[in-house]
């Protein structure tokens, strides 16, 4: 694992985040994910680190309202989502595709089939 930097398109909302991008990222078919065209990986909230842009992000809930999908107020990006793990972890779910220099031939893209959920 290595630590990797990330942006919203406008660079206002700004991140770090401890990940193994050899592993797989997930292309989700619910609602929201489908939608965006979010490619995610999970990981512990202690990973992850919003180095600005708190006061840009604006905050989604929809469903059961159990993940936090926040986006760039000014641009619209979503870089990551909050929520917890099934054991009741913080997690974050970054979106790889807001990852700089990243080469998104080389993660391997599992789907997820969130419409049944």
């Amino acid at each position: 694992m290595s630590i990797q930097k990330g942006s919203c398109h406008c660079g206002k909302v700004k991140f770090e985040v401890e990940i193994d991008l050899n592993k797989e990222a997930m292309s989700c078919n619910c609602s929201m994910c489908q939608r965006k065209g979010t490619l995610l990986s999970f990981v512990s909230a202690d990973k992850f680190q919003l180095v600005s842009g708190h006061d840009s992000l604006t905050d989604y809930q929809f469903g059961k309202k159990s993940i936090h999908h926040t986006f760039c107020a000014s641009c619209g990006v979503t870089s990551f989502a909050s929520g917890k793990m099934p054991d009741g972890t913080p997690m974050k779910a970054v979106n790889i595709s807001c990852i700089e220099d990243i080469n998104l031939d080389d993660v391997t893209i599992k789907k997820f089939d969130g419409k049944r959920i």
